[in-house]
């Protein structure tokens, strides 16, 4: 029987978690990626440099549109992608390239006790002027392999920015 809306009532307390996805827009013609900074009104990680990245959540599950119907389940193909693409544009005014490339998993928990999923991609460039979400991001830079170590970014940003510039060159 399939679900008729999204609910936790059958859910398993300790298999509860938020699921985040993060791009690393990696720009061909310079071969440098977009790194924002922090609010310093943020309450997790103000004012450090990061990359573009954000929640999934329920409404992005409409019962009402699924991709497809695969028995009694409702699959939503893409998910994943579109969460990346909407993010980006929310949060910096880009549109990236279609193909997205794994760079790897960080599962931790927050100050707030919830656990976290975190998937971290990377995708060319596409269009579009920089423009900073307001409110959320105070500052921005393309940087290279060499220039990223010199700013205050989230664990594991730098290593990341490297590993997605080795990719693509």
């Amino acid at each position: 029987m399939k679900a008729e809306k999204i609910s936790l009532e059958n859910a398993k307390e300790n298999k509860l978690f938020y699921f985040v996805a993060n791009l690393i827009i990696y720009r061909e013609s310079d071969h440098r990626c977009l790194i924002l900074k922090r609010s310093n009104e943020e309450k997790v990680h103000a004012g450090k440099y990061c990359v573009p990245g954000g929640k999934l959540e329920w409404e992005n599950f409409d019962l009402k549109s699924p991709t497809r119907m695969n028995s009694d389940v409702y699959d939503f193909e893409g998910a994943l992608e579109n969460l990346l693409r909407r993010e980006v544009f929310e949060e910096s005014g880009l549109e990236v390239e279609s193909e997205f490339y794994y760079i790897n998993s960080v599962g931790f928990v927050r100050p707030d006790g919830i656990p976290v999923m975190m998937q971290k991609f990377t995708a060319k460039y596409k269009t579009g002027e920089v423009q900073l979400e307001q409110g959320a991001f105070t500052d921005y830079a393309w940087v290279n392999k060499d220039e990223v170590i010199e700013f205050d970014c989230i664990d594991g940003v730098k290593e990341e920015i490297i590993k997605a510039i080795n990719l693509f060159n």
